[in-house]
């Protein structure tokens, strides 16, 4: 069977490198530990990364860059450093075809560049899509900044990956300080704050009529759906069918219309069966987390799914095939 994986990282010190201290340094006390564990993964195309797939079994990989990047960079650089980004992917995977694949990294801080490297990514290097980190200078995607990005995207018939980001100094003082060791930086991250911010995320474009506005944008978010699933019936009943007067869809239509999830990081079948029992499987797609989870990880959870065999190839490659044309 073949298997696709989406939500697979990369990031490249020597692009990072030139990223000044001082914008790195705001970052230090909000990342977890785990990005400097598995560095060496992240920089690897060739070597590990591609014996753990075959191990596992899995086919391809979309990779995208995670960690410090070009939104930390002001409107003038942020531009550059996406470009030479994503000519570093497009040259490191051409040596293994059929083997990887990409989302562009984008100049979030320039708006409009960003929508311009979303389209050089699709047609000079054949990106699938783009991959954003969570909020960019405390600004949500419902921003109407991010129209141009947000039009592209639509144009183009290619998803965004909405993908966590390390919450805002602010939100990370209010909600996740004061406890020991590190319990907070972890809360603020992978054990709660990236899902439940990545959901409000969600909710914002929703609500704000932002689908509404692109009704073809596609976008994928992680973590078997980061919280929705589970929600998506109280949201309904809170939320009536324009009842704030700007949605036309019920909530749980419009991510069933607009939103793909996917498996990353989430290897239990209760988090699958509400999420197959709410988006359905044909919204479903694997993803493993490499390599902050490990693809044995992801190919066992695959091989357990309690599913008929027809839904289990729309998660491992059906679905992907058909949103990414991979």
């Amino acid at each position: 069977m073949r298997i696709i994986s989406l939500e697979e990282h990369i990031s490249f010190p020597e692009l990072v490198a030139k990223i000044p201290e001082e914008k790195k340094a705001k970052r230090k006390g909000l990342q977890p530990p785990m990005m400097e564990q598995v560095a060496r993964d992240l920089e690897d195309i060739s070597d590990q990364r591609l014996k753990s797939m075959d191990d596992s079994g899995i086919s391809l990989q979309i990779l995208s860059v995670v960690g410090p990047g070009a939104d930390l960079l002001p409107p003038d650089e942020a531009p550059p450093f996406a470009r030479q980004n994503n000519d570093l992917i497009a040259e490191r995977i051409a040596a293994h075809p059929g083997r990887f694949a990409a989302f562009a990294h984008l100049p979030m801080t320039d708006p409009a560049a960003a929508a311009a490297e979303l389209e050089r990514s699709v047609k000079t290097h054949g990106f699938k899509g783009a991959l954003i980190n969570g909020l960019t200078g405390g600004q949500f995607l419902d921003n109407p900044v991010y129209a141009p990005l947000l039009q592209k995207a639509q144009d183009l018939q290619t998803p965004i990956y909405l993908h966590p980001g390390l919450p805002p100094q602010a939100v990370a003082d209010a909600y996740y300080s004061n406890l020991p060791k590190q319990a907070g930086v972890t809360l603020g991250v992978a054990g709660w704050g990236w899902h439940s911010e990545t959901a409000l995320h969600v909710l914002r474009l929703i609500f704000s009529g932002t689908f509404d506005k692109y009704p073809q944008l596609k976008l994928i978010i992680g973590h078997m759906g980061e919280m929705l699933p589970m929600m998506m019936a109280r949201i309904d009943t809170i939320f009536k069918v324009d009842a704030i007067g700007v949605n036309r869809r019920t909530a749980s239509q419009t991510l069933k219309d607009q939103v793909y999830i996917t498996t990353s990081g989430i290897f239990t079948q209760p988090p699958l069966q509400i999420a197959a029992d709410t988006f359905g499987t044909d919204n479903i797609l694997f993803s493993v987390d490499y390599p902050f989870s490990k693809n044995s990880q992801g190919r066992e959870f695959l091989d357990s799914l309690a599913l008929p065999k027809e839904q289990v190839e729309k998660i491992a490659h059906g679905n992907a095939e058909r949103l990414l044309k991979v």
